[in-house]
């Protein structure tokens, strides 16, 4: 069962005897643990019939006697225990009995990061009750998920606003969400965020300018690959870690170069996980440089490298050098 089904059976009026939740996303694991406390019990119900534990702190004891006590003035009880992964395998294994025949009228809900499906009380689990595993979020499937909570929130992205406001969040849903908040809370009675909108909501930090920079070294743009490189250093990014971008940036260019000369073309969106919203533009400069023109930028990687980490030149002169090296080969017909 998913997400939105079981949403919908709690709203029914219906529950269930046992539910699982793990995974790396923390976000929708925690929204579902409100929808769950929300349907489950009455507010005014909680008191007598809602319990939290701590697995690290709490005793299979405590919880299992909780699990078995009717509930009062309410026609349900949930006992949630988090972070069941740290019970030591044997404590797990006291819960077996209840779990094979667990109280109607209780809902047991555990929550852990990560779980081994291959114990026996995972396995004997799924024959009474409902696990379901939320899977950390890729890159690509960023821009669907800001559109969403832009969607609840009761407002939509132009797809150039959409596009900036994925540069510059990142990949943590929860500060996404929390910028997506701040976005609304400014755009007042409008529906309709555009770029101006998320300038002025979401701060431009250095990331931001180093994505400019590999760009306009993609476009093989001197005048701005140089000048975003100036602002850079002036802010105080590490030189290694703009060469580190410069080199990230280059590796999915080359890895969509090779993969447009084996015909995968409608494909490298998912084998590349490259958000749908940057695929056009990561297609035209990955076109820019022949295989021999990335091997050759590969090389020069590597020397400016070991010069940042062992010569005593300047790094802002070393980086200028790289761009202009880069810039050239790109110019240069491939074996030049």
């Amino acid at each position: 069962m998913d997400y939105t089904r079981i949403v919908k059976t709690l709203r029914e009026g219906k529950s269930f005897p046992l539910l699982l939740l793990h995974g790396e996303n923390s976000f929708h694991l925690n929204r579902l643990l409100e929808e769950i406390v929300r349907a489950t019990v009455p507010v005014e119900a909680r008191d007598f019939n809602y319990q939290v534990f701590f697995a690290k702190e709490s005793r299979w004891e405590d919880i299992l006697a909780a699990a078995r006590t009717f509930p009062v003035f309410s026609e349900r009880r949930l006992i949630l225990v988090k972070d069941i992964q740290q019970f030591s395998t044997s404590d797990l294994e006291e819960f077996l009995p209840y779990i094979r025949d667990p109280a109607p009228e209780t809902l047991l809900l555990f929550t852990a990061d990560k779980i081994d499906g291959r114990k026996k009380i995972f396995q004997e689990f799924k024959k009474k009750g409902e696990i379901l595993e939320f899977r950390k979020y890729y890159p690509n499937q960023i821009p669907s998920f800001i559109q969403d909570e832009a969607r609840r929130a009761g407002f939509k992205l132009t797809e150039e606003a959409l596009a900036l406001f994925c540069r510059r969040v990142g990949t943590d849903l929860q500060e996404i969400h929390g910028e997506m908040m701040k976005l609304f809370s400014y755009l007042g009675g409008k529906s309709l965020a555009d770029v101006e909108d998320v300038n002025a909501v979401v701060s431009d930090t250095r990331t931001d300018s180093v994505f400019e920079l590999t760009d306009a070294l993609g476009r093989r743009d001197v005048a701005g690959a140089m000048r975003l490189l100036g602002r850079i250093l002036e802010e105080g990014m590490a030189p290694l870690l703009v060469l580190n971008m410069m080199v990230r940036h280059f590796r999915i260019l080359w890895q969509t170069n090779e993969l447009l000369e084996q015909g995968e073309g409608k494909d490298i969106s998912r084998r590349l996980k490259i958000s749908p919203y940057f695929l056009d533009k990561t297609l035209q400069q990955a076109r820019r440089y022949s295989s021999y023109q990335y091997r050759r930028i590969f090389e020069l990687f590597l020397e400016t490298d070991l010069a940042l980490k062992s010569s005593g030149a300047h790094a802002s002169a070393l980086l200028q050098g790289l761009i202009s090296d880069i810039l050239t080969e790109g110019r240069n017909e491939k074996g030049a």
